[in-house]
């Protein structure tokens, strides 16, 4: 799933973690959301000249899934996403949302992920990473007409 957040966002992305995948996978899942949170949050320094707010609806096959998003400083999570199975091969579905809780907290994001449709996990799960992806490349786009930073307060915190 990251790797179609990198490909339909364009972020170049290497990862590597271990963790205590024996027992499951939840908090590497969890530490890789923090970890890209804060070098979201890290790269893009003072916010200066970047568009600030992403959207991408995005069909895959049967599902439709909306994100939205504010690189605000405030960070939040909406997920309104039904996920009808548990697993999808051996990834435990309920993770999606423990991943992006921590990408959006670290990354200083509000962050609405919404599903209209869908009826298969996995197509639910790769439209909500590849919307997220493309989202965020809209979000973090160096926008010439934006002078500063893009807040009316003068700051993002």
């Amino acid at each position: 799933m990251l790797t179609l957040f990198a490909v339909h966002g364009f972020f170049n992305l290497k990862i590597k973690a271990r963790g205590d995948t024996e027992v499951d996978d939840h908090h590497t899942v969890e530490d890789i959301g923090i970890c890209l949170g804060q070098a979201v949050k890290k790269a893009l320094g003072d916010y200066r000249g970047i568009s600030r707010y992403g959207f991408c609806s995005l069909p895959m096959d049967e599902s439709l899934v909306r994100s939205s998003l504010d690189l605000s400083g405030r960070p939040y999570l909406n997920f309104a996403v039904h996920l009808p199975d548990a697993k999808v091969g051996t990834f435990d579905t309920s993770l999606g949302q423990e991943f992006l809780r921590a990408f959006s907290l670290h990354a200083g994001m509000t962050l609405h992920v919404e599903m209209v449709c869908g009826e298969n996990s996995h197509h639910i799960l790769e439209a909500v990473f590849k919307s997220l992806g493309r989202a965020l490349d809209q979000a973090v786009t160096v926008d010439p007409k934006v002078k500063g930073v893009p807040s009316s307060k003068g700051t993002i915190v």
